[in-house]
């Protein structure tokens, strides 16, 4: 339980279509038994029911003794406290404490092949039939649709209506009849992404999240959270020593002093000054939260810098690594160095998933800073 983590192979997402190692499995029956996935959210639903303040604490316990955390995924980052703010007493009976035993994996149905930063363009329809909605049309870049047992999604329920309106939060299951996925292969060589289709699918009214053509509220409310999520991925636990440092130093400089090259001590340094900025604005963030605070429009600006720093990390981990980033395969050719140059491929798409970087600047300057079109 103590080896740090390598990839995002390495981590347990849950679901029943996944198989883990004992280890993990079990780890996660520890955890999830006290509702420790999911420390802070109520023990009514399974939840640990502990403060901010004790599961901050929880997790920089485990931090200090090595301990991985026990369950990852959107469903504990989004649709869970999405569902614990907007949805209704039975949706949240029904799915709150699956998502704390890791029993069910989620996918995001938002983007389109014509509908990504400019969302409110989506067109999968929802007709109503009966106690039902019948779904067609399709999603893409659904990450882990392959592996996902259910999915919320967007669908238009009313043509008619304006762009921004008409449009309905579904909770469907991906076990569903006229569900098809076909995972997308990525420049680094994984298929963490997928398109899916609809053909013809029944998802019932009741899992309907907020109320019929009123879903865009229901959407915001969620890219909220997305967005604080995704800044939040970049605060990383460090360990002693910078690796930034021990890369250098191995790479182009083994001296025990100062790295000989100016300019990479400067790029160090200022990515060391600006992860502390994230640090301290995340923490500024819990702090409001603690105090009753939903995420807003302000989330945009961590999901901005953290994508955007994670980028510049990357690029200047190339940088160190010089003519070694370039090895893919093949007899001596370093794992480790493959896995950084795939990890730098990966992060190009920080500045796309979950709204462009464009986009959150044109959210943050409209809607944070009150500038005028």
């Amino acid at each position: 339980m103590r080896e740090p983590l390598k990839s995002e192979n390495d981590l347990c997402w849950g679901g029943k279509k996944r198989e883990y190692p004992a280890d993990v499995k079990r780890w996660l029956q520890v955890m999830a038994e006290r509702g420790w996935t999911a420390p802070t959210w109520p023990e009514c639903y399974g939840g640990g029911g502990l403060s901010k303040a004790r599961a901050k604490v929880l997790a920089e316990e485990m931090a200090r003794l090595g301990l991985r955390p026990a369950l990852f995924g959107v469903a504990l980052t989004m649709i869970g406290p999405l569902l614990l703010q907007e949805g209704s007493e039975e949706q949240k009976r029904r799915h709150i404490p699956a998502i704390v035993r890791g029993e069910r994996l989620w996918c995001q149905g938002y983007s389109e092949p014509g509908a990504g930063s400019d969302l409110a363009s989506l067109q999968t329809g929802a007709v109503a039939d009966g106690d039902d909605f019948i779904l067609n049309g399709q999603k893409i870049w659904t990450s882990l649709a392959d592996k996902a047992d259910w999915m919320f999604l967007l669908a238009r329920t009313d043509p008619q209506a304006k762009k921004g309106e008409g449009i309905t939060f579904l909770l469907m299951d991906m076990e569903s009849a006229g569900v098809t996925v076909r995972p997308i292969k990525l420049i680094a060589g994984n298929s963490h992404f997928c398109e899916t289709f609809f053909t013809d699918v029944r998802v019932p009214r009741e899992n309907v999240v907020g109320r019929i053509n009123g879903g865009w509220s229901i959407a915001k409310a969620l890219l909220g959270f997305e967005r604080s999520a995704i800044g939040g991925m970049f605060k990383k636990e460090r360990p002693e020593g910078d690796p930034l440092v021990a890369l250098a130093r191995r790479y182009i400089d083994a001296s025990e002093k100062e790295i000989g090259d100016p300019m990479v001590r400067d790029r160090i340094t200022r990515i060391r000054m600006d992860q502390k900025r994230l640090e301290f604005t995340l923490a500024r963030t819990a702090e409001n939260a603690k105090a009753g605070h939903k995420p807003g429009p302000e989330s945009s600006i961590l999901k901005y810098y953290g994508s955007e720093l994670n980028m510049r990390r990357q690029e200047l981990i190339q940088s160190i690594l010089g003519p070694h980033a370039l090895g893919w395969s093949g007899e001596g050719v370093d794992p480790r160095e493959v896995r950084m140059t795939k990890e730098w491929l990966r992060s190009r798409g920080n500045s796309i998933e979950g709204g462009t970087s464009e986009i959150q600047l044109n959210i943050i300057a409209k809607r944070v800073l009150g500038l005028p079109e």
